[in-house]
């Protein structure tokens, strides 16, 4: 077969079979359409160890791509393999396919300190800046995706002071806002006077905001602060991990309000919060006089 005809086919699995979003869809497609590109591969009876060697190689070499985004397209190789293999066609075994050795990962955030000064580059009666606000307070409140964020109708109700959201992989989880976001919120949509139906529209009500858009403010308003190192939306997702962690929250619940399927990937967060576990160790743990 083809190596085209059974990309297109896999790619339909994932959506209809796996319920992947289109999104998910879209970066498969890229990665497979650059391991054909890299290799020249034609049918699939020509992937082989060595070819894979090689793509590995080549993806290393780019200089540009970090560990962990070599790995999305192994594991994008590896997944297409698999499915070959399942549905009976000849092809390299998936376990061929080996991943980059990556370290421990490491999270960005920013200090107490600094989150502070963001909100504070937020004070204003500007409608942005009653934007702006929002948007930082129901990330820091929510741990939303930034997808997740621009996907919000401006109608929720926030009575309850919780929401569904649908998430990665078409699940579904309730997140939380706080006081002071719905606060945010409430103001915000008080002094609009667009016909958007998007939570947080563009400066003229022009739709809603795009994730790039949302990066963008939020570097924006870091810079405002005075904050020298790169703020994102993700990194005010890291921010209300640490914080539950730090204050108590166990693993397994941040695990569920993040809308992690592994609680390893939860578990990256306890890197952060055990430093302070250095201090409380240096302050109370003394040899006995």
């Amino acid at each position: 077969m083809k190596f085209a005809q059974a990309k297109h086919l896999f790619l339909e699995h994932i959506e209809l079979g796996l319920g992947r979003s289109l999104k998910t869809v879209e970066n498969y497609d890229r990665y497979l359409s650059q391991f054909a590109n890299l290799t020249g591969v034609k049918q699939i009876t020509d992937i082989t160890e060595p070819m894979v060697h090689s793509f590995r190689l080549k993806l290393n070499r780019k200089g540009n791509l970090k560990k962990t985004t070599q790995n999305y397209y192994l594991i994008a190789l590896r997944m297409f393999l698999k499915y070959l293999e399942t549905t009976g066609r000849t092809c390299l075994s998936p376990n061929a396919v080996v991943l980059a050795k990556t370290g421990t990962r490491e999270i960005d955030v920013i200090t107490t300190d600094e989150l502070k000064r963001l909100f504070k580059a937020t004070d204003g009666e500007h409608l942005r800046d009653l934007r702006d606000r929002a948007i930082i307070e129901t990330l820091f409140s929510t741990g939303l995706r930034v997808s997740e964020l621009v996907a919000l109708k401006r109608d929720i109700d926030l009575t309850a002071k919780e929401i569904p959201v649908r998430g990665k992989g078409e699940k579904v989880r309730v997140v939380f806002f706080s006081d002071p976001a719905i606060v945010a919120i409430h103001t915000y949509r008080s002094k609009r006077k667009d016909m958007s139906p998007a939570l947080f529209a563009g400066a003229r009500g022009a739709g809603h905001l795009t994730t790039r858009t949302i990066e963008r403010i939020i570097a924006n308003r870091a810079r405002q602060a005075g904050i020298s190192k790169k703020v994102t939306p993700h990194i005010l997702r890291h921010m209300f991990a640490t914080t539950l962690l730090a204050n108590g929250a166990d693993i397994r619940s941040v695990q569920e309000m993040l809308g992690h399927s592994n609680i390893q990937t939860t578990q990256v967060y306890t890197h952060i919060t055990n430093k302070q576990l250095k201090e409380v160790h240096k302050y109370f743990h003394q040899r006995p006089k």
